[in-house]
């Protein structure tokens, strides 16, 4: 009964059909045609080079580092502000940290070993130390900081455009940075990597600006980019860091960048990317005008900058003379330091083996154990009680 009792009374039957069980494939119809679903166009990448300039120019700072520490041998030299720091390290050992918290040499030895010094530079024509300045460091800090940011920033760029490219602006972005630098900061020596990470900053910003077609995300891109570079900027503002070399490191890769860093614009890709079948705007040149108008002013910017630059070094000008407000781009004064970029001189008088300094214009003094002084030194006690 129910349902269980309904069901068992219905019978189905299924006629099978008889005959041929031959299976048959359709014939196509030759007046039909099936196109092609249309294929994709995609853009095929730049060239991308294997970065091995950047991994080199690492390897020789690091060992010039070494060398520099080498020659500096602070155990044998004893200096007059202490002890060295790392004795186990024998002649490698740092200078005392009242001379050198940044765990390096002495300004003697960097200057021996081509520091930039305007003095040398001008008097004595030692013009090469506008380019050995950027391989020195002051210190184990210094050095590894600049190195990290070097591979960061380096790596990339080289892999984009190549060793030739990035070497250049590297080595002429340092350059503009040590000119910049011997403009303003005359009355003291300089040394670093910075001008020309700055330079691969600032090429990094032109590069985006005239090649503006191809990217993506460019407001993003340019936002994060400036940021970084004020966030640096702001950093050369702290005491011992000299801020217009990475000024002018910055200025010459920026400028540099719109002639070595330049790119196809996207039509040209476009067009040499198109498949034959399929019909692309016609575009004439490689690049548009604004990255010809930008190649063009950038490259008088810098010969008329480097020009006007040399001249104004190699005859002695102190642009702060002329600029007397720019002291404050690479330094905020205080009660215990002055942004005075005028030249340091100090009095001294010798009491047995004691050196008592005074810097002249302010009431700084302080005596040092240094029973044999010579010039060289006093010099450079002289500016750092002055600084």
């Amino acid at each position: 009964m129910g349902r269980e009792a309904f069901a068992s009374e219905i019978e189905i039957k299924v006629q099978e059909k008889r005959g041929d069980n031959t299976v048959r494939h359709l014939e196509p119809n030759p007046d039909v045609t099936l196109n092609p679903p249309p294929t994709p166009i995609t853009l095929p990448p730049y060239r991308r080079w294997t970065p091995w300039l950047v991994p080199a120019i690492v390897v020789a700072n690091l060992a010039l580092f070494a060398v520099t520490m080498y020659v500096n041998d602070c155990p044998k030299k004893k200096s007059y502000l202490g002890n060295c720091v790392g004795l186990f390290l024998g002649r490698f050992a740092f200078q005392p940290l009242k001379e050198n918290p940044l765990f390096g040499p002495s300004s003697s030895t960097l200057e021996q070993m081509g520091a930039l010094d305007v003095h040398k530079l001008v008097n004595e024509h030692q013009w090469w130390r506008l380019l050995s300045c950027i391989w020195l460091h002051a210190g184990l800090i210094h050095v590894i900081t600049n190195m990290l940011s070097l591979l960061f920033i380096g790596i990339q760029l080289e892999r984009e455009f190549g060793f030739a490219r990035v070497g250049l602006l590297y080595i002429m972005s340092g350059f503009g940075g040590s000119l910049l630098s011997s403009l303003f900061t005359a009355s003291s020596i300089s040394v670093g990597a910075s001008g020309a990470l700055f330079g691969l900053l600032g090429g990094m910003l032109s590069e985006l600006l005239t090649n503006w077609t191809i990217y993506a995300n460019k407001f993003a891109a340019l936002l994060t980019l400036i940021f970084i570079i004020v966030i640096n900027l702001a950093v050369g503002l702290l005491p011992d860091v000299d801020n217009f070399a990475h000024i002018g490191g910055f200025v010459s890769g920026f400028l540099l960048g719109f002639m070595l860093l330049i790119r196809p614009h996207f039509g040209w890709v476009s067009r040499e990317s198109a498949l034959p079948r399929y019909h692309s705007t016609p575009v004439k040149h490689k690049h548009n005008i604004c990255q010809y108008i930008l190649w063009i002013a950038a490259a008088i910017l810098l010969v008329v900058g480097f020009t006007l630059g040399l001249i104004m070094l190699f005859r002695g000008v102190n642009a702060n003379d002329y600029c007397p407000w720019c002291r404050y781009l690479s330094c905020i004064p205080t009660s215990k330091k002055s942004c005075s970029s005028s030249t340091t001189y100090c009095s001294s008088s010798q009491e047995g083996s004691n050196v008592n300094l005074s810097c002249e214009g302010s009431s700084r003094t302080h005596s040092y154990f240094l029973p044999d002084a010579t010039e060289a030194q006093l010099q450079e006690l002289c500016s750092q009680l002055c600084s």
